[in-house]
C-alpha cells in the first residue's frame, strides 16, 4: 500500500493507470443518493474514502446510474482509474474492509481503456417493491412501500402494456425538462408480479428520466386500487406533459438491479 496521497483525475494517461470496474450493492436508506453532496453522506463519498485508504490515491469514481436519496442498489456499476498494482480480489476485500456495513463490493474486474460505464450500457433495470398487506412488516421496513388495500395485479399489467416500446415519457418525469435533450425512452419490459404479500414492479429501459420509475409506480398503484382506469393511464402516456403521472412513490421501494452491457464485464 502506497503512502502517496494526491489528487488524480479520471483523464490521466492510460499508460500509467488501469480501469477497475466494481459491482456494488448498498442500502441507500441513510445516504443522500450516489453522487457527492457537500457535507452529506453519499455512496460516492464513502467509496472514494475507502479507495483512498486502500490505495493512498485520491480517485474520482463514476457510477453507471446516479441513484437518488434513499434508493437502494443490488447491481450498481462503478468505475475508476488507478495506478495501484493491487490484484483485483484485493480491491474487493480491501474496499469491503473500509466501507460501511451498508455498502459492499460484490465483484471487480479490470476493463479496457475504451470502456464507458454509462455510454456502453444497453439497458438499465429497476425493481420497485410494494408491501401489499394490511399489517406492517418490520423485516421489509425501509425496502418496500406499504399499500394496505388489495392491488389488482392483472389490471396493473394491462396498463403496463402502454409503456412498452419507444415513447415520449415526459409525463413521467419530475421537474423542469428544459435541460434534457429528449424525454423519449425505449422500454423493453414493464410488469408487476405478486408473491405472497409482496408485489414487485420490474422495468427495463435503455435509460430513465428523473423519477420515471417512481412516478410510474405511483400511477400504477392508482390503477391497481381502481382509482384510475387503464384508458386514463394510457392518456397520461400520450399527453407528454411533465409531472402528470404520479404521485411519486417513496424512494425506499426502489432498487437498481443492474445495467446490461454487450458482453460480461469481465470481458470488456
Amino acid at each position: 500500500m502506497t503512502s502517496t496521497c494526491c489528487w488524480l483525475g479520471t483523464k490521466e494517461s492510460s499508460l500509467t493507470t488501469t480501469k477497475i470496474v466494481l459491482i456494488m450493492e448498498y442500502d441507500g436508506t441513510h445516504y443522500y443518493g450516489f453522487q457527492l453532496q457537500p457535507n452529506l453522506p453519499t455512496i460516492q463519498g464513502e467509496t472514494e474514502k475507502a479507495l483512498r485508504k486502500l490505495t493512498g490515491e485520491r480517485r474520482r469514481v463514476i457510477a453507471a446510474s446516479r441513484t437518488d436519496a434513499g434508493v437502494h442498489a443490488k447491481g450498481q456499476t462503478v468505475i475508476f482509474r488507478t495506478s495501484s498494482s493491487l490484484p483485483v480480489p484485493t480491491f474487493i476485500n480491501g474496499l469491503n474492509y473500509y466501507l460501511p456495513k451498508d455498502i459492499a463490493v460484490k465483484a471487480a474486474h479490470r476493463a479496457s481503456d475504451s470502456f464507458n460505464v454509462r455510454r456502453d450500457a444497453l439497458s438499465r433495470e429497476y425493481n420497485y417493491y410494494i408491501l401489499n398487506s394490511r399489517t406492517r412488516s418490520p423485516i421489509r421496513r425501509g425496502f418496500a412501500y406499504p399499500v394496505a388495500e388489495p392491488l389488482d395485479i392483472e389490471i396493473m399489467n394491462q396498463a403496463c402494456q402502454a409503456l412498452i416500446g419507444e415513447h415520449d415519457f415526459a409525463s413521467f418525469t419530475t421537474g423542469i425538462t428544459a435541460g434534457i435533450k429528449s424525454t423519449v425512452r425505449r422500454v423493453y419490459r414493464a410488469e408487476t408480479e405478486k408473491n405472497g404479500e409482496l408485489a414487485v414492479f420490474n422495468m427495463v429501459a435503455n435509460s430513465f428520466l428523473t423519477h420515471q420509475v417512481r412516478n410510474t409506480v405511483g400511477a400504477l398503484i392508482k390503477v391497481g386500487l381502481g382509482r384510475m382506469s387503464v384508458d386514463e393511464f394510457r392518456s397520461i402516456v400520450e399527453a407528454k406533459k411533465p409531472g402528470l403521472a404520479g404521485p411519486t412513490a417513496p424512494a425506499c421501494g426502489l432498487c437498481l438491479m443492474q445495467r446490461n452491457y454487450p458482453r460480461p464485464l469481465g470481458e470488456i
